[in-house]
């Protein structure tokens, strides 16, 4: 099965993009979701977080406090590490097995951090959603109602826009309106259905 790796910046619509190729007949799989089913209470996951990072990372009903996480995550670089050396393995490992059972003409893994984790050799192609920063934190700002400073670091958390582009093996420009995917989805489509009978 020919496996598509989305990825792109925090805010670039890498979630829109997704849901066209959905609608196109794709299989999608998306590791923000699998991030959250691996750490459900009672998973060895969450299990290894806690004993981690401590209890603060919990909330009242036991479940894990995602804001709280990500506020970590984003303030000390050796947390981000410790955290992915946990959650990773599992989330692959997760996807892996939801991948073996999902139909269709090919699989698009929704990756965020991608190029960061250096899971290129888990796809067939890299497919970047590309926009300027100055837009993901205008749009940061808006849906999220970051401050610009916390835009600015969630941005600087990830891998520069250059190094993604240059992993890059497809690119959709969303610096546009979203007018403008439908017809870049359906490109590709009909490219990747194309690849696939003769992956």
């Amino acid at each position: 099965m020919l496996r598509i790796g989305l990825t792109g910046g925090i805010a670039s619509g890498k979630s829109t993009v997704a849901e066209l190729f959905a609608a196109r007949g794709a299989a999608v799989l998306d590791t923000d979701v699998i991030a959250r089913e691996v750490v459900v209470p009672g998973s060895h996951a969450l299990a290894a977080l806690v004993a981690h990072q401590g209890g603060g990372i919990l909330n009242d009903r036991g479940e894990l406090d995602r804001a709280e996480l990500r506020r970590r995550i984003f303030a000390d670089a050796e947390t981000r590490r410790d955290v992915e050396s946990i959650l990773h393995p599992a989330i692959l490992s997760e996807l892996e097995r939801q991948a073996a059972k999902a139909p269709g003409p090919y699989q698009v893994f929704v990756i965020p951090l991608l190029v960061e984790a250096g899971l290129e050799h888990v796809v067939d192609r890299v497919l970047v959603v590309d926009c300027p920063e100055e837009e993901q934190v205008r749009r940061l700002m808006t849906r999220d109602g970051a401050s610009l400073e916390d835009a600015r670091h969630m941005l600087d958390a990830q891998a520069p826009r250059e190094r993604r582009l240059a992993a890059a093996d497809d690119v959709i420009d969303n610096g546009g309106t979203p007018d403008d995917l439908p017809a870049r989805v359906a490109e590709l489509d009909r490219r990747y259905r194309a690849l696939a009978r003769n992956h």
